[in-house]
């Protein structure tokens, strides 16, 4: 199966991310990583979008998120000048995502922002798997999610903070060529490592009203649709995001990733087919994304380097 390439046209207006998640074997650490072209959350590019059609390539970012007992989370923005992009790399200013052979090699040095903290390290993630059937995600055909590799192992060495591990981990990508705000209201999103492969669960509410609700197993190469559990109700987040899981029993919210004003990222506990099993979940509200008091919040974390 053909690795997903770097060098992938995206239009004006449009988008693409590359995203990978990890959790460690003693459950004790976890990261998310995400490399951007055309930034879906940057409050740069939703204002330039406002002034004609916005060029994403000025609007790149990687984003890196360490969980655990040395929290970090980084996100710089920057113009087209410090990306490069080819089939197999994709650079963003002094931080990478690369296939090297059938392996994923990310490299990072980034600062965190409000507090400056550095952040720098190397993961490397082997998939036991790639797949290449995109899901399209609304009528029109302009927003799609594809999982990458559902399942793999990543070995993580960090320099700073000092850590090192190695866990179970998950990579998919979603283009678009609009924003993601003018297709959807919110979403929820999560994915599990099971006794038969990997799953994931979407749950969509579309920007005309519409939603869409699919679950997809994934094992030794075949993909499989799969019944979505039924929904259960997490405590709202700090800032009142609602969080709704799928899963056969009550879930256990085992930590909060992320909690920010329009999103909330966790690692719960879940039942698939009678087995309790980790799960990264996501609940993300666009409503909340564009709201004026948000965008003014988000450079405070998120600095732009032209």
């Amino acid at each position: 199966m053909a690795r997903p390439r770097f060098d992938v046209n995206v239009p004006k207006n449009g988008y693409r991310w590359w995203y990978i998640d990890a959790l460690s074997d003693d459950g004790q650490n976890g990261f998310t990583i995400i490399g951007f072209v055309g930034s879906v959350f940057s409050p740069y590019y939703a204002n330039a979008r406002k002034h004609g059609g916005a060029v994403p390539e000025n609007h790149c970012a990687i984003n890196i998120a360490l969980y655990g007992s040395k929290r970090r989370w980084a996100m710089t923005e920057r113009a087209a000048r410090h990306v490069t992009r080819d089939p197999q790399k994709f650079q963003v200013g002094p931080s990478s995502l690369m296939w090297v052979n059938d392996e994923l090699h990310i490299s990072f040095n980034e600062r965190c922002m409000p507090i400056p903290f550095a952040l720098r390290g190397t993961v490397k993630f082997s998939p036991a798997d790639l797949y290449d059937q995109p899901v399209m995600l609304d009528d029109a055909g302009k927003h799609y999610w594809q999982a990458v590799a559902p399942y793999g192992r990543v070995s993580v060495e960090l320099q700073n903070p000092q850590q090192k591990w190695s866990g179970f981990a998950y990579h998919d990508m979603n283009w678009g060529d609009e924003p993601l705000e003018n297709g959807f209201k919110n979403w929820t999103w999560q994915r599990a490592t099971t006794l038969s492969g990997s799953r994931v669960f979407y749950n969509l509410e579309r920007r005309d009203g519409s939603r869409m609700s699919f679950g997809r197993g994934f094992n030794k190469g075949v993909i499989s649709e799969c019944n979505i559990p039924q929904t259960n109700k997490l405590p709202n987040g700090f800032w009142g995001m609602k969080r709704t899981v799928n899963s056969e029993t009550t879930p256990k919210l085992i930590s909060t990733l992320e909690d920010a004003p329009f999103y909330t990222r966790n690692h719960v506990a879940i039942t698939v087919d009678g087995v309790q099993v980790d799960a990264v979940h996501e609940s993300l509200s666009l409503d909340r994304f564009v709201h004026p008091v948000v965008q003014l919040m988000l450079p405070f974390r998120m600095p732009r380097r032209a």
